[in-house]
């Protein structure tokens, strides 16, 4: 198992580097970002969160924050350690979820060889605000985490693409997908985020993978699963109004009548309650999957 999820993770990031290299059609960059804080004022824009960001971490650490679109990297964080990728993912209700999943390590000594060892800060940001044109990226209580400056040169280094150091493209495209996603549809029941936590599985019949597919949500904002036949895992946060954001890492590859329960979460906007069912809805108000407590 270990071995297949490090050949998944070096396959995803090579491709990832490979087909980014033509990204680079010619559009605006991002708009002038509204200032407001959190759960008031003016929806913060999560298009403002896109460029390359000189970090000042509230707790010391310092590096350059690269968030792109998925198609041009998606998240890219540089530092003396060398380069890690990973993904992210945030809306207009000012939530803000990442992780780290790969790492090009530069050698130095104290440096971590695990991505999971990069900066202590970027799990804890699970909201964002916009001071003018500057992120600012926020714990749950609200406090300030990062402060994100524009105008970072990251170095892409021997082993990077030097298109994926370049300042990311808003493209008509990323401006539709990072809009205000739908209102819970009507009938379902905004969960608050205590009642999302444990193990759920698929409300329908289960398929004819070797394991029970899962998914359980940890009050650490990680969440761990399977979908019958790999292991699968990422982070997630909720908030008002069914709001819930949620990323998937890399997976095992291994074949069976699985269930895409990463699919269903990292592609689902919202989440409400249909009785005793957990309904995950997308940004449009389509559903991506069911599911039922587990047990």
């Amino acid at each position: 198992m270990g071995r297949s999820r490090h050949l998944v993770v070096a396959v995803a990031v090579g491709t990832l580097l490979a087909g980014c290299a033509a990204g680079s059609e010619a559009t605006t960059g991002p708009p002038a970002a509204s200032a407001g804080p959190l759960g008031g004022g003016s929806s913060p824009d999560p298009v403002g969160l896109i460029g390359n960001w000189a970090v000042t971490a509230a707790d010391g650490g310092a590096g350059v924050l690269r968030l792109a679109p998925s198609d041009q990297g998606d998240l890219l964080w540089f530092d003396r350690c060398g380069v890690s990728t990973g993904t992210w993912r945030a809306g207009a209700d000012g939530l803000f979820v990442s992780e780290l999943s790969g790492l090009s390590p530069s050698g130095r000594p104290g440096c971590p060889s695990d991505p999971r060892g990069g900066p202590a800060w970027l799990p804890r940001a699970t909201a964002f605000r916009l001071d003018g044109k500057t992120p600012i990226l926020l714990d749950d209580q609200g406090r300030q985490v990062a402060r994100l400056a524009p105008g970072a040169k990251p170095d892409p280094g021997p082993h990077l693409l030097p298109a994926l150091a370049e300042p990311p493209v808003v493209t008509p495209e990323v401006r539709r997908a990072l809009a205000p996603a739908a209102a819970l549809p009507a009938g379902l029941t905004p969960p608050g985020r205590a009642a999302l936590l444990g193990r759920w599985v698929p409300a329908g019949p289960q398929r004819g993978g070797p394991d029970p597919a899962y998914v359980e949500l940890r009050d650490d904002g990680g969440w761990r699963g399977s979908d019958g036949c790999n292991g699968q895992g990422g982070r997630w946060v909720a908030g008002a109004g069914g709001a819930l954001l949620a990323t998937a890492g890399p997976s095992t590859l291994i074949g069976c009548a699985n269930v895409p329960v990463a699919l269903w979460l990292s592609g689902a906007s919202r989440a409400g309650l249909d009785g005793d069912v957990l309904v995950l809805v997308d940004a449009g108000g389509g559903e991506t999957g069911r599911l039922r407590r587990d047990g």
